[in-house]
């Protein structure tokens, strides 16, 4: 459940090509009016149905709410609450359950409304009622062939499924219908990536980059797909500018030191990519673990040791640890 939780985050990022809507002047606005009239219906609407679009959903569903219960008659009042509380990262079992019944009524009312199906598709996925959420997807391409969110929903779906194949062609589909789809290209780079096919998803990867030039995950899939396929030059220039991008992003720097220690045969340079990564990640095992291989190639048991110990104190069933460290002996 946790993957498949993972998988609707990011969906949610894609409905919107993983940018948010800039409409700030707008938003303080109306943040502002709707503190002095509070119970203005028309405002409510308008604001939550702004933030809701900028995926703030934290701040729309409240305001969503007060409107319902101002007014329960409103099909987009209703829609407003429901997917608010459907798209919210903090939602709860009982928020699926509540928002999958106010969207049931609204699909009743109002059968073509694309937005409405594609949340109770969403409920359903999030419920693992797969059946029944490609039922509704369905539904929406009957109504829009050319509709990517039900695609890409589709592809999510068969992925938390297993079945990489239908989700490969389901992304596929997706970014033919729109080519600027960044989480398209994205989740088929993930899905290459997991099935090994590391030259296409190299290429979905690039692509990714350009439509998204500072997308960490982007920048990590292309790096790693390099590195895979033992382009151990590009791969570097890659991680150097994802740390240029992110200097936080401590697997860039791990990478950097495998690279160094098992392909380039340069044991200093792994042992500071190593300790970089340990600074952002102090309870990263594997880094410990790898400077105590590179002082063990070194001669030097001692600081071996060290490392190992390290490695055990954080995950004491580290089986590659608890044998290296009897080599420091």
């Amino acid at each position: 459940m946790r993957i498949l939780s993972l998988f609707i985050t990011l969906y949610l990022f894609a409905s919107c090509g993983g940018k948010t809507i800039e409409n700030k002047g707008t938003t303080q606005n109306l943040d502002s009016l709707v503190q002095v009239y509070p119970d203005s219906l028309p405002l409510l609407v308008e604001y939550s149905d702004i933030l809701l679009k900028e995926l703030r959903t934290t701040e729309s569903l409240p305001l969503a709410a007060k409107a319902f219960r101002m007014d329960s008659t409103n099909l987009h009042i209703r829609y407003l609450y429901a997917s608010s509380l459907v798209n919210r990262v903090e939602r709860t079992i009982a928020d699926v359950e509540i928002a999958q019944k106010h969207l049931l009524y609204i699909v009743k009312k109002e059968p073509a409304n694309k937005e409405a199906l594609m949340d109770l598709a969403t409920t359903y996925t999030i419920q693992s009622e797969f059946d029944k959420s490609f039922k509704t997807l369905n539904e929406i391409l009957r109504i829009d062939k050319k509709y990517r969110d039900a695609y890409s929903m589709k592809g999510m779906n068969y992925r938390a499924l297993g079945n990489y194949k239908l989700a490969k062609s389901s992304f596929e589909t997706a970014v033919q219908q729109d080519p600027e789809f960044f989480m398209g290209y994205l989740q088929l780079g993930w899905l290459y990536s997991e099935t090994e096919d590391y030259k296409n998803a190299l290429e979905y990867f690039k692509t990714a980059t350009i439509l998204e030039p500072t997308s960490t995950d982007a920048l990590y899939g292309l790096a790693y797909s390099l590195q895979v396929m033992e382009k151990y030059p590009e791969a570097m220039a890659e991680y150097r500018h994802l740390v240029e991008v992110d200097n936080n992003y401590y697997l860039a720097f791990f990478n950097q030191g495998y690279i160094k220690q098992f392909h380039q045969n340069q044991p200093d340079s792994a042992l500071f990519f190593y300790k970089a990564a340990i600074q952002l990640q102090p309870d990263f095992v594997k880094a410990h673990h790898n400077m105590g291989v590179t002082y063990l190639s070194q001669g030097d048991k001692t600081e071996a040791y060290y490392a190992f110990k390290k490695a055990l104190k954080i995950n004491p069933e580290y089986e590659l640890s608890q044998k290296a460290i009897l080599k420091c002996k």
